[in-house]
């Protein structure tokens, strides 16, 4: 999907040094499988699917569908070396921590957690205390303000139970690993939705070449977002051919987009980046509805900013804005690539999600793949 190639993992790992790390969190009910799947696998099936047997969440044994994905920037100390970062807000109904920090400095300093509404606070307090247990000079020499960030799973999850423990939040920031990653039903996109169907975690890269040196580009989606009147794909109004499946009832839940470059960039820049993420979620069909908190964060790998140093000025390299080669801006290609990656990243996402049922009996469906490229094939 799109013009520019992928990376060798089409993740945002293939950015060297990013680590990303997931902790599923799944009681009451079913069991994830060994593979990592949810039963039943209904997803390509041309059939109406029977309601599976769901948990109501006020029993004996609560259900929760939850869960964390912990995205380590680069494989030093971020509390030492910061980043530079910066936060772009395409419906502000949701949270994401440390933005008025990124805002104002535009330096990231702690890993990027992502998780459900209700478990925000103990998060941010896990990763603080994770950090401290690590570090002596953090809350002694300075503090650490995490970047935490959330969508409503309380679909599928009962979100009073608080079925998150400070022990899932570090599993996720230890498990965290590069190369591939798991996508769809797992970690902080256990229950989360995309358009009235299943979605998840999906992140995809892209490679540009700038001056003759190549440089990654990736993007990691927590999809929790749309109507299904909305869904888009390839410009098709696939949510519109595919009215069955539906849930009970919508229910809101926002998009929170990781971006991550080795380009050599300054914040005012990364802001640009993570802006276009609005444009990748708009071809599948988002609007940015009123009740979906869409917060996306976009950081540089290229400079570390040290926290102590003698020196009163620390030199950084940048990408030159305001320059056009013969083939157009760079910038151009840049966005490109954000676009592209977000793009494949939201669909990666439900393409790798099974159905899941829930607290409440509630279910979401798996995309059925089959019928929906069938309506594509008829374009």
């Amino acid at each position: 999907m799109g013009f520019l190639p992928t990376g060798p993992h089409n993740a945002i790992t293939d950015v060297p040094g990013v680590r990303v790390g997931h902790q599923t969190v799944w009681k009451g009910d079913h069991s994830p499988s060994s593979s990592g799947s949810f039963p039943p696998p209904l997803a390509g099936s041309g059939d109406s699917p029977s309601p599976l047997r769901g948990g109501s969440g006020r029993g004996l044994e609560p259900v929760i569908r939850s869960g964390v994905t912990a995205i380590w920037p680069h494989s030093g100390n971020l509390f030492r070396e910061r980043l530079y970062a910066a936060i772009s807000v395409f419906n502000g109904y949701g949270e994401m921590t440390s933005r008025s920090v990124i805002d104002e400095w535009g330096l990231l300093g702690s890993p990027i957690v992502l998780t459900d509404t209700v478990h925000i606070g103990l998060a941010y307090d896990s990763v603080v205390r994770y950090l401290m247990d690590r570090d002596p000079e953090i809350a002694d020499k300075d503090v650490v303000i995490p970047v935490v960030a959330e969508t409503d799973d309380s679909f599928l999850s009962d979100g009073r139970a608080f079925g998150i423990s400070r022990e899932d939040v570090y599993a996720a920031l230890d498990s965290a690993k590069d190369g591939s990653v798991a996508e769809g039903c797992v970690g902080a996109g256990t229950g989360t939705q995309f358009f009235d169907f299943k979605g998840g975690i999906g992140t995809a890269s892209r490679v540009v070449e700038l001056s003759g040196e190549r440089f990654s580009i990736g993007v990691l989606l927590q999809t929790n977002y749309g109507r299904r009147h909305q869904m888009l794909i390839a410009g098709v109004p696939i949510g519109r051919q595919i009215t069955d499946l539906m849930p009970r009832r919508h229910q809101e839940g926002s998009c929170i987009a990781v971006v991550a470059t080795d380009i050599p960039m300054y914040p005012g820049q990364l802001r640009r980046l993570a802006r276009r993420v609005d444009i990748g979620l708009g071809r599948t069909g988002s609007v940015g509805n009123d009740g979906s908190g869409e917060i996306f964060i976009a950081f540089s790998t290229a400079n570390r900013i040290p926290r102590s140093t003698e020196l009163a000025a620390h030199p950084i390299n940048v990408l030159v804005e305001g320059q056009f080669w013969t083939q157009g801006s760079p910038f151009d290609l840049i966005f490109d690539a954000v676009v592209e990656a977000t793009e494949e990243a939201a669909f990666n996402a439900m393409v790798a999600a099974d159905t899941v049922d829930g607290r409440d009996g509630n279910v979401l469906y798996g995309f059925p793949l089959d019928r929906g490229l069938a309506h594509l094939a008829k374009r």
